[in-house]
C-alpha cells in the first residue's frame, strides 16, 4: 500500500509512519522539512507549506491513501484535496473529540453524538474554535470523498515524543513520589489513547478500506485521574499521597483535569471492533517515563512548577518531596 502522510515527523504522525512501515507500506512524507529531519531517511520527502498554500510538490504521484495529520482549518484540507485531486484512493483525516458538543451528552456517547456548529470565518485556533474548525474539515473531506473518507477522532494522546506535556506531567510528578497536589476530584474519569494504538487503528482502517468516523480513546479499562497518578507512581517504584487542592488556583486545561466528566467517558467500541489495540496504562506510563528521563527531563510547559506545588502543599500542611527542580 502506498500512503502519503501530510505531516509525520512529530508525535502522532511519527507513530503512524512507524506503524505503516511495520505493515510494509510504501510511505511518502509531505511537510515543511523543519522537524524530525533525522527521522526516516529512507523515505521520500516532499517539501511544502500548508500555511502558505504551497502544494507544488504534490503535483505528481499517486497513492492508495492519504493520512492528514496536520489539517487544522478548512483551507488546509481544501487545498490539499485540490492538489491531490483523484490521485489518492482514501482520505483519512485525523480530527479530534473536540468536535463534539460539550453539553447534553452523557457517558458512553459514540460517534453519532452531536457535533459543535461549524466555524469557517477564522483560522485562529483556541478552545472556542479548534473543535468547530475540525468539524468543517470533516465535512469537507466527506463531501469530496464520500465512502472513501475516513475520520479518526482521538481523545488525549499519550506516549513517547509527546510535545504537549499533558500526560508527561503526571508521569514525571508521580515518579518523585510523596504528596501530590491535584486540583480536581481524584474520581474524575480520564481517557487517554496510546499514540501507538492510535497509529495501529489508522493503518488498520486504511488496509481494510473502512469509511466512517471512529473515536480513538482509551485506555481499555475505565480509569480515574487518581488511579492514573497511582499507576504512574507504581511504574516508577514510588508512593504518592494525592492531596486535593482548589481548582480555582490553576489555569484552565490543567493536565488531564476536566470539569465535564462525560467528555472523558466516550465509547471506543467502534474503533475496538475495527482493530484498535489496547496498550495497558502501565506500559504507556513506563515508556513515557523512560523517554522523559532519556531526554533529561526538560522543564515542562504545563502543570505546577515545583515551587508552585510546594506552596500549595505547605498550605495544606504537606511537604513537597525532594527531587529534581
Amino acid at each position: 500500500m502506498r500512503i502519503l502522510v501530510l505531516g509525520g515527523t512529530s508525535f502522532v504522525g511519527r507513530a503512524i509512519v512507524e506503524d505503516a512501515l511495520r505493515a510494509d507500506a510504501e510511505v511518502t512524507l509531505f511537510g515543511r522539512g523543519r522537524t524530525g529531519t533525522d527521522l526516516f531517511p529512507q523515505l521520500t520527502r516532499l517539501i511544502g507549506d500548508r500555511d502558505t498554500g504551497d502544494y507544488a510538490a504534490l503535483r505528481d504521484g499517486t497513492w492508495d491513501a492519504v493520512v492528514d495529520v496536520s489539517g487544522y482549518v478548512p483551507r488546509h484540507v481544501a487545498q490539499s484535496m485540490d492538489a491531490l485531486e483523484d490521485r489518492v484512493g482514501r482520505y483519512l483525516f485525523i480530527s479530534s473529540h473536540a468536535v463534539y458538543q460539550r453539553t447534553g451528552v452523557g457517558p458512553g456517547s459514540d460517534e453519532d453524538a452531536p457535533r459543535r456548529p461549524v466555524v469557517r470565518d477564522t483560522e485562529e485556533l483556541d478552545d472556542d474554535t479548534y473543535g468547530p474548525l475540525k468539524v468543517a474539515c470533516e465535512d469537507d473531506v466527506v463531501a469530496r470523498y464520500g465512502s472513501r473518507a475516513t475520520i479518526v477522532r482521538p481523545g488525549k494522546v499519550a506516549g513517547p515524543h509527546d510535545p504537549s506535556d499533558t500526560f508527561t506531567y503526571w508521569v514525571r510528578r508521580a515518579s518523585y513520589g510523596g504528596p501530590v497536589a491535584l486540583p480536581a476530584d481524584p474520581e474524575q474519569p480520564v481517557q487517554i489513547i496510546d499514540s501507538r494504538d492510535l497509529a495501529r487503528l489508522v493503518v488498520r482502517l486504511l488496509l481494510d478500506e473502512r469509511p466512517g468516523a471512529f473515536n480513538a480513546v482509551g485506555p481499555a479499562e475505565p480509569t480515574t485521574l487518581g488511579a492514573l497518578i497511582e499507576t504512574c507512581a507504581r511504574v516508577a517504584g514510588t508512593e504518592v499521597e494525592i492531596v486535593p487542592v482548589s481548582p480555582d488556583v490553576v489555569p484552565p486545561l490543567f493536565p488531564l483535569v476536566r470539569a465535564n466528566w462525560p467528555t472523558q467517558q466516550r465509547s471506543s467500541a467502534r474503533a475496538r471492533a475495527a482493530g484498535m489495540p489496547a496498550t495497558p496504562l502501565e506500559v504507556t506510563a513506563a515508556d513515557v517515563l523512560a523517554w522523559d528521563r532519556e531526554r533529561g527531563e526538560p522543564p515542562l510547559l504545563k502543570g505546577f512548577s515545583p515551587k508552585e506545588e510546594q506552596a500549595l502543599l505547605a498550605h495544606r500542611g504537606r511537604r513537597w518531596p525532594q527531587g529534581p527542580g
